[in-house]
């Protein structure tokens, strides 16, 4: 019969090896040049002036935005263009569309004005059919639009892109928000 004897490992070794090494703190260079990230900001932006925004002005809708032009009597087209002294081209997205279609019978008349000949479609890629999200990248993407909103939680979303106007109603007209002055807006 042979016996086995075992040996109990060497605890001094293993216990070395995973020991953490004191961390040495780096020195910074005080002289060295410090790099840090900067967002690249679009070349149609002057400053905050933007120079893709021009006749005819490509105007993005939100829904409630016309369910506030109906209950205040406005015509959609005629009042953007009494607003900003030009052709307007309303837009509206599928998001949109889908968002005014799920309200139901009651909003009927927002859905027969958003299905106008004279209202441009603009078709979404991405899932889902929140509309602000929506509204939002088509904005960040595209800086040729002005945002026509009265939503508040919108309107400081988009108040954080740079170049991008956003249209509301108030006292029963159409006022325009963050444009430059020399393309017609009125200022109030």
């Amino acid at each position: 019969m042979c016996h086995i004897t075992l040996k109990p490992p060497d605890c001094s070794v293993s216990k070395e090896k995973d020991r953490l090494k004191p961390k040495k703190k780096e020195k910074k260079d005080p002289s060295a040049l410090k790099e840090r990230e900067v967002p690249q900001h679009p070349s149609c932006l002057f400053f905050q002036y933007n120079t893709q925004l021009g006749p005819p002005y490509h105007i993005l809708v939100d829904t409630n935005f016309i369910n506030f032009s109906i209950k205040a009597k406005l015509d959609l087209v005629q009042s953007m263009m009494d607003c900003l002294y030009a052709k307007c081209i309303p837009c509206i997205t599928d998001c949109v569309m889908a968002e005014i279609e799920k309200l139901g019978q009651k909003y009927r008349v927002a859905l027969r004005i958003a299905k106008d000949p004279r209202f441009e479609r603009l078709p979404c890629t991405h899932k889902g059919t929140y509309a602000d999200d929506c509204l939002v990248q088509r904005v960040t993407q595209h800086k040729c639009y002005i945002v026509a909103t009265v939503d508040r939680d919108l309107k400081r979303r988009i108040r954080k892109i740079p170049g991008v106007p956003i249209m509301y109603i108030s006292n029963h007209r159409y006022n325009i928000e963050r444009m430059p002055d020399d393309y017609g807006a009125p200022r109030f």
